[in-house]
């Protein structure tokens, strides 16, 4: 049976929790000027993923569900199916391991030999046949209208995350039109993508009208990923690499970078959008609730 939810006082199923003692520490140091000062900073944990017998892998992780991470990895890694039956997950703090249990007799020592390192941070990998991924898509025709991303990326902007608490963190978000629903952070990117993949194959949540935004680039390894889930708009407030669109135009997914304030990009998937925003009626993002690298693009 799947976990119950205690859903926020907003549109989110699930959200950050900044004010979690256990997802980050007071520090002290001093600043530019020699000053004493005392700063937040993020948390990271180890956590090793077992599928039945097998160790998987070893991730850096902030530590907050870990069952839904452990779930997502191994999704996106091809190593869960869809349709496999999970016959538990369980999770034991002291040790730091997650062990995922299947119906399924599971085997994938020739696979753990075969990786292709990308660039996602806090050990980002995939296996080398997640690439057919790209060429068998087959992603729905969904509708993205304007209104919906500059309403969508203003409320995840000002939504408490530990990103404004302590930074040093990425942030991934599972949307329907312009409400978010479901939004993870982690160290690394790639981690924050599969716990919400792990989220969506706990609770059976359909990708076909859902948009997945991140805080990340624009990587290979985030359309990969993205493509893998079912979903079929990708946005970020962050850039591109050329692998990143090339990958999305094969599979015909939506991709929007450096979605900022009023401004946005995209480089691929374009049928999808529908301009329906009147930009005189758009704000400019608060310098408040601009992240990292948000000079970079101007």
């Amino acid at each position: 049976m799947a976990p119950v939810i205690a859903k926020p006082k907003d549109d989110y199923l699930l959200r950050p929790d900044p004010a979690d003692p256990r997802l980050t520490e007071r520090v002290a140091g001093v600043d530019q000027s020699g000053a004493p000062i005392e700063t937040s900073v993020t948390v990271e944990r180890a956590l090793t993923i077992y599928l039945n017998g097998q160790e998987i892998v070893t991730a850096m992780t902030i530590g907050d569900y870990p069952e839904y991470l452990a779930l997502g990895y191994l999704l996106n890694q091809n190593m869960l199916r869809p349709d496999d039956e999970v016959t538990g997950v369980d999770y034991d703090e002291d040790l730091a391991v997650a062990v995922v249990r299947t119906e399924r007799a599971t085997d994938y020592e020739a696979k753990l030999k075969k990786k292709v390192q990308t660039s996602g941070c806090a050990q980002g990998t995939v296996f080398g046949d997640l690439m057919e991924v790209i060429e068998n898509a087959a992603l729905p025709a969904a509708e993205l209208r304007t209104s919906w991303l500059y309403a969508l990326t203003n409320k995840i902007n000002t939504t408490p995350s530990l990103y404004l608490e302590a930074g040093a963190i990425h942030g991934c978000v599972l949307a329907v039109e312009d409400r978010p629903l479901v939004y993870m952070e982690d160290v690394g990117r790639h981690n924050a993508v599969d716990k919400i993949a792990g989220f969506m194959f706990r609770h059976g949540v359909s990708p076909d009208d859902k948009i997945f935004y991140t805080t990340g680039r624009l990587t290979s390894e985030m359309v990969i990923k993205t493509v893998r889930m079912g979903i079929p708009i990708l946005v970020s407030r962050s850039g591109f690499t050329a692998w990143g669109v090339d990958l999305a135009r094969k599979a015909g997914l939506t991709l929007i970078g450096r979605a900022r304030g009023k401004r946005f990009i995209a480089l691929s998937g374009e049928e999808r959008i529908v301009f329906d925003q009147d930009l005189r009626y758009v704000e400019e993002e608060s310098a408040k609730h601009r992240r990292k690298a948000a000079a970079h693009d101007e």
